[in-house]
């Protein structure tokens, strides 16, 4: 029987895939109209690259969205149908698997990303 900790793992991972096949889809969907566009939607400073806060503020406001009491954790019934099954996730572990996720998106590893570096396809 898998332990909460295991299960609790699979769900941060099923949770960060999610937000990131939905980040990809948008831009696949022409939602932002270039790659310059998705990129200013990360880039609050407006330097033109993606920090990695600005990295996971953006992919955390579904997460945010979703804690509807602020307690910086989604619970079962914070959670969409689908995954309330899979335990519960913190945001402190959401944020950890986002800059996991920024890491292996900086391919020159300057600790920013580029347009095409925040554009491409998500990592396994």
């Amino acid at each position: 029987m898998p332990t909460q900790r295991t299960r609790s793992g699979a769900f941060h991972r099923s949770f960060t895939c999610l937000v990131l096949a939905l980040s990809a889809s948008s831009v696949a969907h022409g939602q932002a109209r270039d790659r310059a566009d998705y990129l200013s939607r990360f880039d609050v400073d407006g330097d033109g690259r993606v920090s990695l806060r600005e990295y996971q503020d953006y992919m955390s406001r579904g997460f945010r969205a979703m804690d509807r009491d602020g307690d910086g954790q989604l619970m079962p019934g914070e959670l969409p149908r689908g995954v309330r099954g899979r335990g519960h996730t913190t945001l402190e572990a959401h944020l950890r698997a986002l800059a996991r996720t920024f890491d292996l998106l900086d391919v020159n590893n300057d600790g920013q990303l580029d347009a095409r570096e925040l554009t491409a396809p998500p990592p396994r």
